[in-house]
């Protein structure tokens, strides 16, 4: 070999020392996206576990509330009239009382029964229950009202002529609907 073709296939010495250092950036190089790698792995792996613990506990307490809201509902069911029979409770005191009593007078009676007759009216007005009694020549509602009768009147067609038995509402729900009787079209 001539000794030019000697110095391009054998490197110098300081070619070397600069080929084994570039060398060694390349493997930083390498290495530093692996670094990278596995500390983009450990903060998604952290965060994983950060949001399957929070989804755990919003689950259970999703669970909780729905529990918590079939107990209250389940409460309420059975509870519901509680308010409504304790008011009924000193009208059925009064009753007991009037039949406690056997030799009172009709006056005392009929005293005993009006007085029972007005907590009855308290109780039913406090549970929010509510007469339906439309007075004569009110039109006719289907939703309130029940034509128990059609009679030939002077008045307009479909209105209320007289009120057979009140209705009640209950919260604005139709209990019972009023039975009446109505004019016939003319």
């Amino acid at each position: 070999m001539s000794k030019e073709q000697d110095t391009h296939t054998m490197p110098t010495p300081d070619a070397q020392a600069a080929g084994h250092q570039a060398a060694g950036q390349v493997g930083t190089e390498a290495s530093a996206p692996a670094a990278d790698a596995a500390t983009q792995i450990a903060e998604l792996e952290t965060r994983l576990a950060v949001m399957s613990d929070n989804y755990l506990r919003a689950k259970a307490e999703a669970e909780n509330v729905r529990r918590r809201a079939e107990e209250e509902t389940s409460k309420a069911r059975k509870f519901a009239i509680e308010s409504f029979a304790e008011s009924l409770l000193p009208v059925r005191d009064s009753l007991e009382a009037a039949l406690a009593l056997p030799n009172a007078t009709n006056g005392q009676l009929l005293e005993g029964v009006q007085a029972t007759l007005r907590q009855l009216t308290q109780a039913l007005d406090r549970n929010r229950v509510l007469p339906i009694e439309p007075p004569a020549g009110t039109r006719f509602d289907p939703h309130q009202h029940q034509a128990i009768s059609v009679v030939p009147a002077d008045q307009d067609a479909n209105t209320v002529v007289t009120v057979l038995q009140k209705g009640y509402l209950i919260a604005d729900r139709v209990l019972r609907p009023a039975l009446v009787t109505v004019t016939a079209p003319k």
